[in-house]
């Protein structure tokens, strides 16, 4: 299946044009940045509008084969002179790109829905240019998509308080295909290919946020790790049928508190309700009523956690939840291969993990050197 771009990489080689358009008075019909992934993005631009004190220009998102409802749109990005001397790129969004209304996201409140990646990669980019052809000044970038409004409506930004228009997302900036069936085929490559290096114990790690946590905090390679996307009790069930002996799965709370509930498929459409099980954790916890009403308000379990932080409950919640995961990992394994758990969030780190994890863990580690 065809591999796309997200939409921040679009961002980022639209500001890329405009800014090098801005500096050089020249007009260009293509450009080409390097994504996070290390891939190559090359991609014609469209509908430049060169002004003396600003220049705007837009990419066509392509997701490949994965339906989104972002492919075909355009990102535009306008580059102006900014009001500095020092090299600053300040970044914000126009029509069509949301605004986050609630707390707990990537981006505080009132921001544009541009998620840290992105915007790492506009400023990367943009500076870029602004160092090849010696400019010292200030630029701003302003991320726009016109009938973003319209195509927000058939996504979860509205429910997650991202209000007028689109999120400019991605990790990687590139847009892998999500054919359920070439997931798991890829999942169970990856763990053959363990199998075949003389691995019996492995780290399975939902996506990229994992994958960098255990390489910060575990000093782990990353490369030895199986992404299994959401498809967690699949992953167990390939891992056991190709003679794998440990499981230890880390990932982060947004994900796994899913499983607490028994919910072994993480992904949204397959069901969501990562509020309900914080807030009825929270309450086995001792939390207040107040408190869990506050928790099903919440767009994302980092704010819900911080609500069960503020009761002074996060290690009686921490323990409710893990044994509940405990369970269900368990009971999915059916004693197939031992199976552990880790539980992180970006603010806290490690929040909570099974009994064996810290030792299965340290075997992994130990296997691995």
């Amino acid at each position: 299946m065809r591999s796309g771009f997200t939409t921040g990489s679009c961002a980022a080689a639209a500001a890329k044009a405009a800014a090098l358009m801005l500096l050089t008075g020249g007009v260009k019909e293509r450009i080409r940045i390097d994504t996070p992934k290390g891939v190559g993005f090359e991609t014609t631009l469209l509908g430049i509008e060169r002004r003396a004190d600003s220049v705007k220009c837009g990419v066509m998102k392509d997701g490949g084969d994965d339906p989104d409802v972002t492919t075909g749109a355009i990102v535009y990005a306008r580059v102006s002179y900014g009001d500095g001397d020092d090299g600053e790129v300040a970044i914000d969004g126009g029509e069509g790109v949301g605004r986050v209304t609630k707390p707990g996201l990537d981006q505080p409140e009132g921001a544009a829905a541009i998620n840290s990646v992105p915007r790492a990669m506009i400023a990367k980019e943009v500076r870029e240019v602004m160092t090849l052809l010696d400019y010292h000044g200030a630029l701003n970038v302003e991320i726009s998509v016109p009938g973003g409004a319209e195509l927000a409506r058939s996504t979860f930004n509205p429910r997650f308080g991202i209000a007028g228009g689109v999120s400019i997302l991605g990790t990687s900036g590139v847009v892998e295909p999500m054919s359920v069936q070439a997931i798991l085929d890829t999942i169970r490559v990856e763990l053959r290919q363990n199998r075949a290096l003389g691995r019996t114990k492995i780290v399975v790690v939902p996506g990229n946020y994992g994958l960098e946590f255990i390489k910060e905090r575990f000093s782990y390679d990353p490369d030895r790790a199986t992404k299994c996307s959401n498809f967690i009790g699949d992953t167990i069930d390939m891992a056991a049928e190709l003679g794998i002996t440990e499981l230890l799965l880390c990932g982060h709370l947004g994900k796994l508190i899913k499983t607490s509930g028994g919910i072994m498929n993480t992904h949204s459409g397959a069901g969501d309700c990562r509020m309900e099980l914080m807030a009825s954790t929270a309450i086995r916890a001792g939390a207040s009523l107040e408190s869990a009403r506050r928790i099903l308000d919440c767009v994302a379990t980092e704010a819900a956690y911080d609500v069960v932080c503020e009761e002074g409950l996060g290690a009686a919640f921490t323990l409710r939840m893990m044994e509940r995961i405990d369970f269900y990992l368990k009971k999915r394994a059916a004693g197939r291969l031992a199976i552990e758990c880790v539980v992180f969030t970006k603010t806290h780190g490690i929040i909570g993990q099974t009994p064996g994890a810290a030792a299965m863990m340290k075997r992994i580690v130990e296997a691995s050197v």
